[in-house]
This record gives structure tokens, sequence and C-alpha cells, in this order.
């Protein structure tokens, strides 16, 4: 990226700009439709179908009816409403910290935002996040994923003792504001379980992390092996690589009963001939350029290189990811993992000053989050890698000299 000086910044965060910023082949799409026709959606136009041909493809079979839209909280707030016209229950389980989007009914099931405004509603529940570094059950636990799950039967049961149901359980397939997490494998599977013997459905939220980020599989929830599969997976984010476009999959059975309400999906923009052209090249360029792969290639290796810088600095606590999804925890002492927050936010600053845009998320705002546009290559990961490692010197002498002042003084 360049500001408005011509000073290039690499970016590290930009999960949007998912193919590059301003890559050329969309950048086509959208201008030849663009000069061909865009019209709002009530209008067929083969480009709707064949970019709802080219989804399923890459989706489990049974997930075969498209709704498209223009963001993320548009898709989240449909697939809400589909999980309660399906179900006919109201609640809805979410994982601790997590972000759904900006909308009313979605600032209501998302901690992140709620805990900050109005609080928690009746119908929501709050389930720890699965969370093996630093959460309830870490990595030394015998069967961290039974216990996670469980805590969802929990929920489950003290919600029925009060007369509620459960309508959905609503996750990020790799929760990210929450700190980088990667769920441990056949963890959604136990929960699914759970939360389908009591009625409900899954509701896999791939905003953030679908297209081939994690770099093994097109689709985060992947991760957690091919006999899962979620009810409702919505879209948005690297979809259009920063034009307005969203999606929502979901199976017939879901999608016929929301239609048997006789009050039609409409949305106006949603679909159009200009959007599905773009996100028709940005499945082009993930393919014709080997994206999945190259997330898988260059994401291995950059954790490789911080799990080293790991061993040198005692700061970091844990590196985790799956691909180009990287979340580099940050901590004040090994024993507590006390969150190093002022130091992550210190570090954030100085690489901006050596034109490296990163961020932090987690509850203690101390985890570096790696979700670069996917051409981040193996030079781009040396040069962040071994920044980081300079600046981490710095501040280690920094600190150094002043506990020697502050000794001195006594």
């Amino acid at each position: 990226m360049y500001d408005e000086k011509g000073r290039q910044y690499l970016d590290c965060i930009n999960n949007v700009a998912h193919v590059g910023h301003c890559h050329p082949d969309v950048v086509k799409a959208a201008h030849e439709q663009n000069q061909v026709l865009n019209t709002n959606s009530r209008y067929l136009h083969d480009n709707l179908v064949d970019y709802a041909k080219r989804l399923s493809d890459t989706l489990p079979e049974k997930l075969c009816t498209f709704y498209f839209l223009n963001s993320g909280s548009e898709a989240n707030d449909l697939a809400l409403r589909m999980a309660r016209q399906y179900t006919k229950h109201e609640d809805v389980i979410v994982l601790d910290h997590a972000y759904h989007g900006h909308l009313t009914s979605l600032i209501d099931i998302s901690p992140y935002k709620f805990r900050n405004l109005e609080g928690q509603k009746e119908w929501v529940h709050v389930a720890p996040v699965p969370d093996t570094y630093r959460g309830l059950y870490r990595e030394d636990h015998e069967d961290s994923v039974t216990a996670y799950a469980n805590e969802v039967k929990t929920i489950i049961e003290q919600a029925h003792k009060k007369g509620r149901k459960i309508a959905a359980f609503f996750a990020e397939s790799l929760p990210s504001v929450g700190g980088q997490i990667i769920p441990p494998a056949g963890y959604f599977q136990k929960v699914a379980e759970h939360v389908h013997k009591a009625g409900g459905v899954f509701i896999a939220d791939e905003i953030q992390v679908g297209f081939g980020r994690v770099g093994t599989h097109f689709w985060a929830f992947q991760l957690q092996g091919e006999d899962f599969i979620p009810d409702i997976v919505t879209m948005g984010k690297p979809i259009g690589n920063g034009h307005p476009l969203a999606c929502v999959a979901t199976t017939k059975e879901i999608a016929d009963t929301f239609a048997a309400t006789g009050v039609e999906y409409f949305n106006t923009f949603g679909g159009n001939p200009v959007s599905c052209a773009i996100g028709l090249a940005v499945l082009d360029v993930i393919e014709k350029e080997h994206l999945q792969a190259h997330a898988m290639e260059v994401g291995n290796f950059l954790m490789k290189l911080f799990k080293e810088l790991k061993i040198k600095h005692p700061i970091i606590g844990d590196v985790r990811g799956s691909g180009l999804f990287i979340g580099v925890d940050l901590i004040k002492d090994q024993a507590e993992r006390t969150p190093a927050t002022a130091e992550a936010e210190h570090l954030i600053t100085r690489l901006k000053e050596e034109y490296i845009l990163l961020s932090t998320d987690g509850p203690g705002r101390n985890v570096l989050k790696f979700k670069p546009p996917m051409c981040f290559n193996m030079e781009d990961a040396k040069f962040v890698v071994d920044t980081i490692d300079k600046l981490l010197t710095d501040m280690e002498e920094g600190q150094l000299n002043q506990d020697k002042t502050s000794t001195c003084s006594t």
C-alpha cells in the first residue's frame, strides 16, 4: 500500500484485498461488466447462476442454495433469520469475545460489542472460546475437545430449564477478534451434535477466514475434518477483494422453510452482474495463481520463523495459525501468560514507523494478527520477522537499561 506521499507500506492485515490490492484481473472484470450492464437482481443474468455454481463446487454438496448480499453483516443477519425460521426457536449460543457484525441483531450476538453497550440479552448464551493456550482447558488437558463441547451442552441444558429453545450455535470457523484462535479438531462436530439434538442449527461464519486462507482447505470449517458440515455458511470480506459482496450458503431444506413464509427475500444490489463478475474473477485468480497452496507454503514458513524467534524472545508465548491466518501471543510471564498489552501496542507503533502495517487482537489486545493479502510472499515474511526481531531486541535492551538505572537509584 502507498500513502498520500507515495511511501510504500507492507500490508500484513488486509484480508479484504484477498488476492492483492487492485488486482488487474479483478479490476478488468468489474470494468468490462460495468460497460455492458449493471442493474438490480430482479433481472436474471448468467453471472449470478455461474457464480453460484462456482461457489457450490468449493463446498460440501448439501450446501447448495445461495443468497447474495453486500456485506458480511447482511449475511450474518440473514443467517440468523433463517435459523429462527427453520427451527422456530429464538436463542443463540455464541463464543466469548466473538464479533459477527455491526447491525443491531449482530451486536446482540457479539460479546466483543455488547459488553460495552447494553449488555447481554436473555436469548443470547456465551460459551467459552476453545482456546487451548489461555482458555479454560489448555494444551495439557486430557480431552479439551470434549471439555469445551460439554460447556455448550451445559448451556443448552440450563436454557431448557428456563423454558428457552436454541435456534443456533453461531461461530467464526477460526475466532479472529478473540485472538486468532484455532479450535481443536473435532470440537465443532461435538458441538453440532449437542445443538442438533436441541433442535438448533450450526452457523459457520467464514467472513474473515474463507477462500483458501487457511492453506490446507478452501474453507476454515474444513480444518475440523471431513465429517463436519455446517448447516449455514456465511461469507464476506475477501469474497469481492474490496468490492461490497457477501453470500449465505445453506441446505435446500433450510432454504425451502425460509421461502415458505411467503415473504420473499429480496436484496436490491445483492448478486448484481458486476458483483458476480468480480466474485468470479476472485475465484479465477485464487485458482490461476495457486493462492491456497501459496498460503500454506508461506504461512508454514512464517510460523517456522516465529517459532524460532520464540526461543530467542520470551515475550512470545505462543505462535498459532493455519495458512495465512496466524496469531503471535505476546506475554509478560510464562507462568501466568499475562497479556503483554502495552508491549504489543508499542511494537505495532514501531512497525508502522518501519512501514509495516500490523495490528493486535484478543481480549488483551496482545496477539499480533497476520491476515495479509494472499500474494504475501516468503520475502515479505522474512522481512517482517527480521524487523520484529530487531524491535523486540531493542525493547528488551531498553527494559534492561531501565532496570539497571532503577537498581542504581535504589
